[in-house]
């Protein structure tokens, strides 16, 4: 299948290349380059040995996404362009806003121009707010409780509404819960541009002697030990859940949720242990406050997804902190070599 990747080069992008790559799909990126770099997309072609066509440009910018449909014809989109970090996006609602929301617009008009009839959206657990019950299941009431996971939420409704009115076509709708891990090469990773926002990165980065402490927010929420319990999953598992998405696509109409998670949390301390065990040192702490927009607990349902498409997650906790120390300590500066 042709497949076009917006935000394809970012770091669940690029991974989702390589199993797209993998099962024999052609593939066709779209990035603006915010918060990645085209050395990725070097890589992920060495690795795959496979052909790649790329092109730079905003998800927000209709003539640019009618010249890559032209050009490429795709059979499917994976929408994973815009921005995501919740204390930003607190700060500045309306971009957010303006490229979560306006871009999946903009993009879900040229497919139509194009008649592209099948999108796989990049949303979030981020959508189900303060939970009522755990796990969270599809059916759980959403009230995000940050502006990010409110973008994530109308994006999601547009697309529901644009598949109900459509009749034909398809929207699979993925509700990350914490993506961890890198590839078994080590040549991809995650690697923000600026300061992490999210825990994972910047334990690697205070291991690797980029940062000096790890500040955890928040020690007295109602957890076992106070700090905040989270779903991660492998993102090699992610990107394999893109591509079971993709076949399902192919084969249903509508719109559909699911979790991508594993049904298992870890708590910030319990996360930098099983870091510390990767790596073989010490990561130093600070404690601070609670940080505005987070919950105590977050903890997917994955069964939807193991049932309706044939996916489930299977990197261990040991597997995702292994990995991700193996890219930072090869890549100790990210891709910026």
């Amino acid at each position: 299948m042709r497949v076009l990747v917006t935000g394809g080069a970012g770091y669940i992008g690029s991974h989702t290349l390589l199993e797209l790559l993998a099962q024999g799909h052609e593939v066709c990126v779209l990035d603006n380059y915010t918060n990645a770099t085209p050395e990725v997309l070097t890589r992920v072609r060495t690795l795959s040995n496979r052909t790649i066509l790329d092109y730079t440009g905003d998800v927000r910018d209709a003539s640019m996404l009618d010249k890559v449909m032209q050009d490429f014809m795709p059979e499917a989109v994976i929408h994973f362009a815009g921005l995501k970090a919740v204390g930003e996006s607190t700060e500045k609602p309306l971009y957010y806003y303006d490229v979560n929301v306006g871009g999946t617009l903009a993009l879900l008009r040229a497919m139509g121009r194009a008649g592209c009839r099948r999108i796989i959206f990049s949303s979030s657990a981020t959508v189900y707010g303060e939970p009522i019950y755990l796990p969270y299941d599809e059916a759980h009431p959403t009230a995000p409780t940050s502006v990010y996971g409110r973008s994530k939420l109308m994006a999601e409704g547009i697309l529901s509404d644009w598949a109900a009115a459509q009749g034909d076509v398809s929207a699979v709708l993925l509700r990350y819960f914490n993506p961890v891990g890198a590839h078994a090469s080590a040549q991809i990773g995650e690697d923000p541009k600026d300061v992490p926002n999210n825990l994972m990165p910047y334990i690697a980065q205070v291991a690797v002697g980029k940062r000096e402490a790890l500040t955890v927010f928040g020690d007295d929420y109602e957890t076992p030990d106070g700090t905040g319990l989270r779903d991660y999953i492998h993102v090699v598992d992610l990107a394999r859940a893109h591509v079971a998405a993709l076949d399902y696509a192919a084969n249903h109409a509508g719109a559909r949720h699911f979790n991508i998670g594993t049904g298992q949390s870890y708590s910030v301390r319990e996360m930098v242990r099983a870091f510390e065990k990767a790596c073989n040192r010490s990561i130093p702490t600070q404690q601070a406050g609670r940080r505005a927009g987070d919950i105590a607990a977050m903890q997917a349902d994955p069964r939807r997804a193991a049932a309706e498409l044939g996916w489930s997650a299977t990197h261990t906790l040991d597997d995702m902190t292994a990995s991700t120390w193996a890219w930072q300590s090869a890549n100790p500066h990210g891709y910026d070599t």
